[in-house]
């Protein structure tokens, strides 16, 4: 009911009048209370089917705790939809330093193309990614270990007569016709090591499993080599290596393990080729008119994917996902609504530029505009501030009074040039002065120290009222979000040939304030 909310603001003036009933007005129009999105584990269920999700290494091992949270929830969502489609391909827009590309490829074994604008980026990825791999199979190896726990434990927990058996062995003089000649005897549970045993311990199994192979009679090898080989098999293939000790005289079971070793090491060989291959960086400006087959030779059936695209990014990574029949499914999780191109902004004539908002033809029709100020409003994060983590007042006063000086002293109203993150390399407000100045390259000699602290103390008295008018944007932050959001789900349901589209919250608002994905697959005959 309109009614309900109609004594928010003054009639005649316009003005707020009433800050608690603004508040719930807010909360009733943001995403998370009007029952648009999708539930992320209901879409789970209905891509899975009967089969469950692959667990695998937690990404806390080398991303910080937001990046791993981020990565790890969206690349089972993503893993899900290529297998419901059926594709190996993944093409991630946007993909900055690879965090989500290199995990896509090396966890799920998709092939992914990383593409981001920055060159720095770029390189940035290639080494993360070479560095990650030799990680990466330490922490593989860990799982097979894991995997193989319970075959480890079922040998430790062999019968009592199987240890009497393998005392009586041990007990007895090797057989003189034997091949295998030693002056050591064990039995299979000095072979068989506990089933809790870690990677540091790795290079004396080996040597301890080599010992104990070639003092057991040739009746006992055959009994023992499931459960030798098993072990092996858990290593990494190039943790084991042929000892050339004198106490194995090249017998026939010494040549036969190193045949297998050999062989393994070969394997490994083939799959660290092939892994190399399966992320690819690449540097490249992507628009909605990009033709992917120009930058990926071996285009194929894949999915677009962008984790945190930046301003127009994200809506162009829609365009292209709509217009291009390869392109089979997307998921992107969009920021940086401040950087949108708005059609409708400046009032200019231009029926041939691609905007970032709006996208759906809805809103094109009622020529909606946002403004600048409201998407940076839209970057706040209310559920942090929610939880104590309060907003910057001081900085942002600082950047207050600055602009006042500008204006005042300057003449300045609009530049194209920013202050960034000057804030934290200051000293004092004199200090953010000068430097904010250096940036936008205007002279601060004229500018004497006691004037710029005539300007802090003129307006220091007003930093609650500032802090109070922040708090009410970052309020008003998620309905912002939400005309953003809902404008690129109803362009992708303007299209006839998406078969579903949806917004699905795939993070913790308070790790990760964007939170929420566009997601859509196309229809079976687009396939």
């Amino acid at each position: 009911d309109d009614d309900t909310f109609s004594n928010v603001f003054c009639e005649n003036s316009k003005k707020l009048i009433n800050v608690h009933l603004f508040a719930l007005a807010a909360k009733y129009y943001s995403l998370s209370n009007l029952g648009v999105c999708t539930p992320l584990e209901d879409v789970l269920e209905a891509l899975r089917g009967d089969n469950q999700g692959t667990t695998g290494i937690k990404t806390d091992e080398f991303m910080n705790n937001k990046k791993s949270h981020e990565v790890q929830v969206m690349s089972e969502l993503i893993d899900s939809i290529a297998n419901y489609c059926g594709i190996k391909q993944v093409i991630d827009i946007g993909s900055g330093k690879g965090y989500l590309s290199s995990f896509l490829s090396m966890q799920y074994n998709l092939k992914v193309y990383g593409i981001d604008s920055s060159n720095t980026n770029t390189n940035g990825a290639h080494e993360r990614n070479r560095k990650l791999k030799k990680h990466w199979r330490a922490y593989q190896s860990r799982g097979r270990a894991n995997l193989k726990s319970q075959r480890l434990e079922k040998a430790n927990d062999r019968p009592v007569e199987s240890e009497i058996k393998c005392k009586a062995i041990s007990e007895k003089p090797l057989n003189n016709d034997s091949s295998l000649q030693s002056q050591d005897q064990v039995t299979i549970q000095d072979l068989v090591p506990s089933c809790g045993f870690t990677e540091v311990a790795t290079s004396e199994t080996s040597k301890q499993t080599e010992v104990d192979l070639v003092t057991l009679t040739q009746s006992d090898e055959s009994r023992l080599s499931e459960e030798v080989l098993a072990i092996l098999n858990v290593l990494p293939a190039d943790a084991v290596e042929v000892s050339s000790s004198s106490q194995c005289s090249c017998g026939e079971l010494c040549e036969e393990e190193r045949a297998q070793r050999k062989m393994a090491s070969l394997k490994a060989k083939a799959s660290k080729s092939s892994e190399s291959n399966l992320y690819f960086p690449l540097t490249s400006c992507i628009t909605a008119e990009t033709e992917l087959s120009d930058i990926i030779t071996d285009l194929e059936d894949c999915m677009m994917v962008g984790l945190h695209t930046c301003g127009d990014l994200a809506a162009n990574t829609l365009r292209i996902f709509t217009a291009k029949p390869e392109i089979k499914a997307v998921c992107s999780v969009g920021c940086c609504y401040h950087l949108l191109s708005e059609q409708f902004e400046n009032q200019e004539d231009c029926p041939e530029e691609v905007w970032g908002f709006p996208m759906c033809q809805y809103l094109k029709d009622k020529g909606w505009c946002c403004g600048r100020n409201a998407r940076m409003s839209a970057c706040l994060a209310l559920e942090r501030v929610a939880v104590g983590q309060m907003l910057p007042t001081e900085s942002l006063f600082y950047r207050a009074v600055l602009q006042v000086i500008l204006e005042e002293i300057y003449g300045v109203t609009k530049s194209d040039r920013h202050v960034g993150k000057t804030f934290s390399k200051s000293s004092s407000f004199i200090d953010y002065v000068r430097k904010s100045l250096k940036k936008l390259e205007l002279d601060d000699s004229k500018l004497p120290d006691s004037c710029i602290m005539d300007y802090h103390e003129k307006y220091k008295h007003r930093m609650n009222e500032l802090e109070a008018f922040n708090m009410l944007k970052v309020v008003l932050a998620p309905c912002i979000e939400v005309l953003i959001l809902l404008d690129r789900l109803c362009y992708l349901k303007e299209q006839d040939n998406i078969a579903w589209s949806g917004l699905v919250k795939l993070f913790d608002p308070v790790k990760s304030p964007r939170c929420y994905a566009v997601i859509a697959l196309k229809k079976q005959s687009c396939f």
